[in-house]
């Protein structure tokens, strides 16, 4: 898509369907005008993509962001950092499996 002009990327985000989960790519071609959304759809037995980082530097919190909330395994990046610092990594807030009103704190 970079090639083609779409040289800009607005937004990566998921969307939990239970069954499956969309990773969309929202890129925008400057000179055109013009969007277009890339999708991935994950099985939940394998949870993972690539990162798109070499092609758009602003992936990168996007993509610490999909792994943070939705649990996606990001392959290929070198900075692990986190988002949340206090963040346990027990469950997703983005998941529809998600229990609101749940004390993460204590969870180990």
């Amino acid at each position: 898509m970079k090639a083609s002009g779409f040289d800009y990327l607005k937004k990566i985000t998921a969307i939990d369907y239970n069954d499956h989960i969309d990773v969309l790519y929202l890129v925008y071609n400057i000179k055109k005008r013009e969007d277009a959304v890339i999708r991935a759809t994950l099985k939940p037995d394998d949870l993972s993509v690539e990162t798109v980082m070499r092609i758009y530097r602003a992936a990168d919190w996007y993509e610490r962001e999909l792994s943070e909330m939705f649990g996606i395994k990001i392959k290929g990046r070198r900075v692990k950092r986190l988002l949340l610092e206090l963040w346990n990594g027990a469950d997703y807030p983005l998941r529809k499996s998600f229990v609101w009103g749940k004390d993460y704190n204590k969870v180990k």
